[in-house]
């Protein structure tokens, strides 16, 4: 790849530590004994001044003012600053490591370690007055410089700052580092799992792990990802879900199993879907769907409570209110109430009918239950602010759900939805073998049409209900939509550290030929390289005024005493 100027004069630094015989990347421990975030706890009342500390971290400012220099360093817990007074740091007559190695070869962000002790300066913030430094990791790419100044009424302004989404999502660490804010929301993630964990083990239900690579996918209604085994030569799918798994172990004699599990499925990518995502899932022996709609509501007024102290969670322009109870409408209740369309008593025809009326999207694979998930995704969903139970659907779009006890066609089932968007999903269990198989069937049918995201029969679960499975209550829980919805998020890849991306463009470095065609002189493309213009669109963004003072300066770096140096009117020639 193509170095920037930055990167080689930071390749450049790295030769001369090496020189200097200082390791840019040693390897012992670092002795460290505070952080940002634990000085700072004894600022107010000044309880740790003249205290003995070693810290660790990245630099990220430097204010440098001959022999004596300030710099910030940022670790996982915030930002400390530092004072480096060069008769401090060096005592002796050798001033190289303050002279040399701090103000010449190191720069913003790399990683060092300070040994000093903490003081309050006389603006009264609070610092480590370095007596010694050493460095731990030389950075060779530059970090993106975010800059703040403050307008005429106060008010702080950021200028430059990393917040482009592609690159944020692809360059997390970098994210990570320049943003503070995206770390708080990894942070509260992580809350909300353990909320929830503690909340379901203090139930006494089992935390378990099932297989991520199936035989047969199954579980949920969904395109897999499809891989081989060479050992065994069999086709093997990442799961779609965990359900049938989680269930065979509600047969061999568990009363509750959760598992937080990653899924994977093969679809389309949106700010609400990415193809790898997680979710708990949770199934009790003994219990039913009204059951579980309560323990639901008690898990997440906790998250919301154990997260912010309130069950009120600021959602975009909405406050979102989870406390208990949540309203509750039936399936055919929630389409009557948006759409004035009573769909309960429609068959499949009237039902397309009904769905090309509303102009909602159908094609002629959807049978009766896609259909009626269609319309109510399009005119019901988004409507939903506040928590909602949607109950008992039409047994077609359910069929790991049991039939409904007193409603004929339809099942024990419901979703929850908050900000317009399904957070979990849950059911009475299915555990008449003779029915689930007639469901499978009917799933084999529906793939026949068309549909690519039907079930297969899975003969292994279905023996499995043989043997007998008590009445049982089922749960699956998004955790990436309810961290978003936590977090005030408004992407899923905002909650993901790693999210899927499409493949990184390469760069195509411009050809000597190309240089030429924009006007430049032979001898001056090794210059033009040097400063970083490594493509023609490099060059028709560069700033003129500044590529020429570059030029002219690597020029006489690279002592090309015989090149003529261009004029301003010539590099600006070459960006036009």
């Amino acid at each position: 790849m193509p170095l920037s100027e930055q990167e080689i004069v930071r390749r450049q630094a790295l030769e001369e530590l090496e020189k200097l015989g200082i390791d840019p990347y040693p390897a012992d421990l670092y002795p460290v004994s505070a952080t940002a975030q634990s000085i700072n706890d004894g600022a107010e009342n000044k309880a740790n001044d003249g205290e003995e500390v070693a810290i660790a971290g990245r630099i990220m400012s430097r204010r440098i003012m001959g022999s004596a220099s300030f710099a910030e360093l940022q670790d996982s817990t915030g930002r400390m600053q530092i004072y480096l007074r060069r008769d401090d740091l060096c005592p002796g007559e050798d001033k190289t490591l303050y002279n040399i190695v701090f103000k010449r070869l190191l720069d913003i962000g790399d990683i060092v370690g300070v040994k000093g002790k903490i003081f309050t300066t006389q603006t009264g913030e609070l610092s480590v007055h370095a007596s010694e430094l050493q460095v731990l990791s030389k950075s060779l790419r530059p970090l993106p410089v975010v800059k703040e100044s403050v307008d005429e009424d106060g008010n702080k302004q950021v200028h430059d700052a990393f917040t482009d989404p592609e690159t944020r999502y692809r360059q997390r660490y970098v994210d990570l580092t320049i943003n503070p804010q995206v770390r708080k929301v990894f942070e509260q993630r992580t809350q909300v799992y353990n909320s929830m964990r503690s909340f379901l083990a203090g139930k006494g239900y089992l935390e378990v792990e099932t297989p991520i690579l199936q035989p047969l996918y199954g579980g949920a209604l969904a395109r897999p990802f499809k891989t081989h085994h060479n050992s065994l030569d069999m086709t093997l799918y990442l799961r779609i879900a965990n359900e049938l798994y989680l269930k065979r172990l509600i047969v061999g004699g568990y009363d509750g199993v959760f598992e937080f599990s990653k899924d994977f499925r093969n679809e389309g990518m949106s700010r609400f879907h990415n193809p790898e995502f997680t979710q708990v899932e949770l199934y009790v022996a003994y219990k039913d769907y009204e059951w579980m709609m309560e323990l639901v509501e008690e898990m997440i007024e906790k998250v919301a409570l154990d997260l912010h102290g309130t069950t009120k969670v600021q959602v975009g322009e909405n406050e979102i209110d989870f406390k208990r109870p949540w309203k509750r409408y039936t399936m055919y209740e929630a389409i009557e109430h948006f759409t004035g369309i009573d769909i309960s008593d429609m068959d499949e025809t009237h039902l397309r009918e009904t769905a090309r009326k509303l102009d909602v999207p159908i094609d002629d694979s959807m049978g009766k239950g896609k259909l009626i998930d269609e319309i109510f995704g399009e005119k019901c969903e988004p409507l939903l602010i506040q928590p909602t139970y949607i109950t008992d659907y039409p047994v077609e779009m359910s069929p790991l759900a049991k039939k409904h006890r007193t409603k004929e066609g339809l099942v024990e089932r419901f979703e929850a939805i908050a900000n317009g968007k399904e957070i979990c999903n849950a059911f009475s269990e299915l555990n008449d073998p003779l029915d689930q198989r007639r469901r499978f069937e009917e799933q084999l049918k529906l793939g026949e049409r068309g549909d690519d995201e039907t079930m297969l029969v899975d003969e292994d679960y279905l023996r499995a209900l043989e043997y007998g499975m008590p009445p049982t209550a089922g749960l699956g829980v998004g955790m990436d939509r309810l961290t978003m919805i936590m977090t005030n998020s408004s992407s899923i890849q905002d909650v993901i550290f790693f999210p899927q991306m499409k493949p990184e463009k390469k760069v195509q470095e411009a050809t000597e030929a190309d240089y030429v065609a924009a006007g430049i002189r032979e001898e001056l493309i090794p210059i033009l390289q040097k400063v970083g213009i490594q493509t023609i669109p490099q060059l028709k963004e560069a700033n003129p005024n500044k590529l020429f003072n570059d030029v002219c300066g690597m020029r006489k770096k690279m002592k090309l005493n015989d090149v003529k140096n261009p004029t301003l009117e010539e590099v600006q020639s070459w960006v036009d």
